[in-house]
């Protein structure tokens, strides 16, 4: 083979390769360990996910659910998993206000962690870990930075669910179009829009901006996207 055609066949096995990377691979299911089926299924319905599915047959039986605004879901059931019943630990959910998300389950019913937040440069303790080591200082993000505050709860087998908020992606985290998975998330958008343009008008004199639902909207693609916002 010559050095010409070695190149060419080198060249089709890289375009075979970026063809093969384009497939769309998306995580749409977290399969979760429980010992009874029944009490784990009321759990999840209480946090007031949405149910998918409830199929059984001989031996085995299967239930999903859906978080709001979730791409993806959880199946529980029989004879779906070989792991432990509530080992399944670090799930975690992608709120954009903490203490909303807190206080909506524990008008469930459920037990919800404190607000919680790491402690700088410090990752060693002796709490439970998560993203940012076993250290947790009681409270929510003193900044509110985006991916800081965080709470956990667990179902009745121990299986850890966190809340995590995150208000602003950092940059290469969106894809596409700006999107909301639900109302709320996209109502809290507007709400930090608002709040952001109030201050823009403030460093204008208070001039009323007549164009500010271009302002708004530059806004909120620029926070999904993690640019730098509009002033």
């Amino acid at each position: 083979m010559s050095s010409i055609q070695a190149r060419t066949e080198t060249a089709r096995e890289s375009v075979k390769t970026a063809k093969a990377q384009a497939v769309d691979m998306k995580f749409e299911i977290v399969v979760i360990p429980v010992s009874d089926v029944d009490r784990a299924k009321d759990f999840y319905a209480r946090l007031g996910w949405r149910l998918d599915a409830d199929f059984a047959g001989e031996g085995w039986r299967v239930i999903q659910f859906t978080p709001p605004g979730s791409p993806a879901s959880v199946i529980f059931g029989k004879n779906v998993t070989a792991a432990k019943p509530g080992s399944a630990q670090g799930l975690y959910l992608v709120v954009s206000d903490i203490d909303t998300a807190r206080k909506e389950l524990i008008a469930r019913g459920i037990d919800v962690s404190e607000a919680f937040h790491g402690a700088g440069d410090v990752h060693t303790g002796t709490d439970v870990p998560y993203l940012f080591g076993n250290r947790r200082v009681g409270g929510a993000d003193p900044a509110r930075a985006s991916y800081s505050s965080f709470a956990s709860f667990s179902d009745p087998d121990g299986n850890g669910w966190l809340f995590q908020e995150i208000t602003t992606r950092l940059p290469g985290r969106v894809e596409g179009d700006t999107s909301f998975g639900s109302s709320a998330e996209l109502a809290a958008a507007l709400r930090r829009a608002a709040a952001a343009h109030g201050e823009h008008e403030k460093r204008n004199g208070g001039k009323h901006d007549e164009n500010w639902p271009d302002w708004y909207a530059e806004y909120i693609v620029r926070e999904q996207k993690g640019e730098k916002l509009p002033e």
